[in-house]
C-alpha cells in the first residue's frame, strides 16, 4: 500500500497504514539528518534508509544487548549509538528530523523533561519532531497491559510531548491517529517479540504467562493472529526565529 492510498475508517476515523506511509506523506525526508531515539531494532529507519540513500541516520538505542545486536547488522547510511534521549550527542541546531517511535514512554518519568529539551536543541530552525505513542485501547493493547501495562506510563509520555509544544520555540504542527496492522504466524513468533526481551525487566509467573497466551490463541486464525494497532502522531516544529 502506497502512502497516497492509506484508507480512512469512517468508524473509528483512524488511519490504516504503516507508519513509514505515514512519514513519507508528512516529512521532508530528501536530503535529512535524521535522529531516531529509542530505535530498539531499528526496524523502521532501515525502512526509510533503505528508501532513501540520500538521507543519513543516526539510531540511539540504551539497551546495550540490543544495541550490540544493531551493530551487527549494519546499513550504510545508519550510524548506531549506545545514548539516552536525555543526553544527545549531535550540536545545537543541527538535526533536520527526531524521530521517537514508540520509545517515549519508555524514558524515566524524572529525565523526561530533560529528553523533550534535548529534542528541542538539537533541531535545527524549521525541524520536526515526530512523536508516535500506542493509543491505550483495542484488542492488541489489552492483551499487551497482560505483560506490562503501560496506561501510567502513556499518559507521562503525552504530557511531555504537550510540555514540549508548549514551549516558546516549539509549535504543535499536527495530531494523527493511526491503525497499524499487525500480524503474528504464531505464538512462539509473538512471544519472541513481546516477552523475550531485554529492555524491560517482566515479572510473569506461569499463572500469567497462561494468561497472556490463552489471550493471544483467541485471535489466532488461519494466518495467525491479526490485530489493528492505535497509534496517535505528534507532529512538532521547532520555530524558524530570525
Amino acid at each position: 500500500m502506497s502512502a497516497n492510498r492509506m484508507v480512512l475508517d469512517d468508524q473509528t476515523a483512524y488511519q490504516t497504514g504503516t507508519e513509514v506511509e505515514l512519514m513519507e506523506r508528512l516529512l521532508n525526508l530528501n536530503g535529512s539528518l535524521i535522529v531516531e531515539l529509542g530505535c530498539g531494532r531499528a526496524g523502521t529507519t532501515r525502512l526509510l534508509a533503505e528508501a532513501h540513500p540520500d538521507c543519513r541516520f543516526i539510531a540511539t538505542e540504551v539497551d546495550v544487548i540490543q544495541h550490540e545486536k544493531n551493530q551487527q547488522n549494519p546499513a550504510q547510511n545508519i550510524s548506531f549509538r549506545l545514548e539516552g534521549a536525555e543526553s544527545i550527542s549531535e550540536p545545537d541546531c543541527s538535526v533536520d528530523i527526531v524521530l521517537m517511535l514508540k520509545s517515549l514512554h519508555h524514558v524515566p518519568q524524572g529525565i523526561m523533561p530533560q529528553a523533550m529539551s534535548e529534542v528541542a536543541r538539537v533541531l535545527r530552525p524549521g525541524g520536526i519532531a515526530y512523536f508516535s505513542e500506542p493509543v491505550y485501547q483495542g484488542e492488541f493493547n489489552a492483551l499487551l497491559s497482560l505483560i506490562h501495562d503501560e496506561k501510567r506510563v502513556r499518559e507521562q509520555a503525552f504530557m511531555a510531548i504537550q510540555g514540549l509544544a508548549q514551549r516558546g520555540d516549539m509549535e504543535l504542527l499536527g495530531q494523527y491517529f493511526l491503525n497499524v496492522p499487525g500480524r503474528y504466524a504464531s505464538w512462539e513468533a509473538f512471544e519472541s517479540r513481546f516477552l523475550d526481551i531485554t529492555h524491560t525487566k517482566l515479572q510473569i509467573d506461569e499463572q500469567r504467562y497462561r494468561r497472556i497466551r490463552t489471550a493471544f490463541m483467541k485471535q489466532m486464525g488461519p494466518e495467525g493472529a491479526s490485530f489493528l494497532k492505535p497509534h496517535r502522531i505528534d507532529l512538532l516544529r521547532k520555530w524558524n526565529i530570525s
